[in-house]
């Protein structure tokens, strides 16, 4: 591929610990407590009135803990915020992703076509909760339990994108076979994921292509991709392997990218048989 530069990259590098706490978590708290305050309430009243421990309500306050959505409509509702906290709800939940994937997932926000082959794993956007538990928990080395939770939930919001509007976002998954055949978590857990790889493939901006095991060489065997266009058609290529990650956006370079992924697409099972080789998987569990 190259020598890969911080300058061409926008993100490259290893991937290190998220030790500090998010400026959009502080942030965020900040704003609870003075809406909290200007209402009059106390933390206890807050946490009563929308369904939370008091511990809860403080842990957000701090920026010790990120806010989920429902935690956000509840004190739009009660503190009456006029949408100050449910706009900054995006940047809660991004600062949960690993420090690594933040920049491209403000890239891939922005993206208004997204093409992605997944050699090994089925793609975090189509993954189902019980699947991506299943995974973090099998992280080396370690990660701790609310760490885990954290991105488990970043990986759940950032699925809103399947179902953005405006503008709407184009889906292309290529994966391979023998990822969808990996058994994660249990049966159970993998029955749930090739439904929900069933269910995502029926939506008007997704299209899931499965690369058969019974094809041999094919354009992808160099390794996993992710290919962007922003409204503004800018391209951007993304490549994650053994925790070194980078995004290029090189004219020249990301052709052939696109090339080799246009390819992949003819290699690959058209979408109607790779819904049906799916439901024979699950019949198959």
């Amino acid at each position: 591929m190259g020598r890969t530069t911080q300058r061409e990259c926008g993100t490259a590098g290893r991937r290190g610990p998220d030790k500090e706490r998010p400026a959009a978590w502080s942030a965020y708290g900040k704003l609870v407590r003075l809406f909290r305050e200007r209402a009059g309430l106390t933390q206890q009243a807050l946490a009563d009135a929308i369904g939370y421990s008091m511990e809860q309500v403080a842990s957000v306050e701090q920026g010790r803990r990120p806010a989920k959505a429902v935690f956000t409509e509840a004190a739009e509702r009660v503190l009456d915020a006029g949408g100050a906290l449910r706009v900054l709800q995006p940047d809660v939940d991004r600062a949960r992703l690993p420090l690594f994937f933040q920049d491209f997932a403000l890239l891939e926000a922005e993206a208004v076509s997204r093409f992605s082959y997944d050699p090994m794993l089925v793609p975090g956007l189509l993954q189902t909760e019980a699947f991506a538990q299943a995974l973090l928990e099998a992280h080396f080395p370690p990660l701790d339990a609310e760490t885990v939770e954290q991105r488990v939930a970043a990986r759940m919001a950032r699925q809103s994108l399947l179902n953005r509007r405006n503008p709407p976002l184009v889906f292309v998954f290529i994966v391979e076979e023998s990822a969808i055949r990996r058994v994660i978590g249990n049966i159970a857990v993998m029955r749930q994921q090739l439904a929900r790889l069933l269910e995502c493939s029926a939506m008007r901006n997704v299209e899931l292509q499965i690369m058969p095991t019974t094809r041999g060489a094919h354009s992808g065997l160099n390794g996993p991709m992710v290919l962007l266009e922003s409204t503004d058609r800018k391209q951007h290529v993304y490549v994650e392997a053994q925790d070194i990650v980078s995004v290029r956006s090189d004219r020249h370079e990301v052709s052939e990218f696109w090339l080799r992924y246009g390819t992949l697409r003819t290699q690959a099972l058209n979408t109607e048989e790779s819904s049906c080789l799916i439901e024979r998987m699950v019949g198959e569990l």
